[in-house]
């Protein structure tokens, strides 16, 4: 297993150091959906301007190492993501059976949460403008 300060955050940006693609947003505002890529890919320019007019983390999910301390999500007395711990307790299980993921083994919500963070993983969208009440106070960094 994966030494805690090894872990990805699967809700980076795309400019944290090291942020690599790792799924690519569809479904519907209202049912957002990830689709795993089989291996991370690079951040590049020409990746980024794909996304325009719209910011790259509304359409693209990325990984980068866990900001620990540096993230308001991040639980510093406990070492756990409040995002992921939220997102179990507060939204509903959106896929039964896990899709193949790029980051998993190095995931920390899986770490975490194990499958329970992955049967809900799929409708989170970094930036989402039209998240649902649940998503809203999940995202919310000053709710416990």
């Amino acid at each position: 297993m994966k030494q805690k300060s090894d872990l990805l955050c699967p809700s980076a940006q795309h400019d944290w150091e090291d942020a690599r693609l790792f799924a690519v947003m569809g479904g519907t505002p209202e049912n957002p959906e990830a689709a795993y890529l089989d291996q991370t890919q690079p951040i590049t320019e020409e990746l980024l301007k794909m996304t325009e007019p719209v910011s790259p983390s509304e359409v693209f999910r990325f990984s980068a190492p866990c900001a620990q301390g540096k993230c308001g999500h991040y639980d510093n007395d406990h070492e756990k993501c409040k995002l992921v711990a939220k997102t179990v307790r507060l939204t509903e299980v959106v896929v039964q059976k896990l899709a193949r993921c790029a980051i998993r083994s190095e995931c920390r919500w899986w770490s975490q949460e194990g499958a329970v963070a992955c049967q809900r993983c799929p409708q989170v969208v970094t930036t989402n403008f039209a998240p649902s009440n649940e998503m809203k106070i999940a995202a919310d960094v000053s709710t416990e």
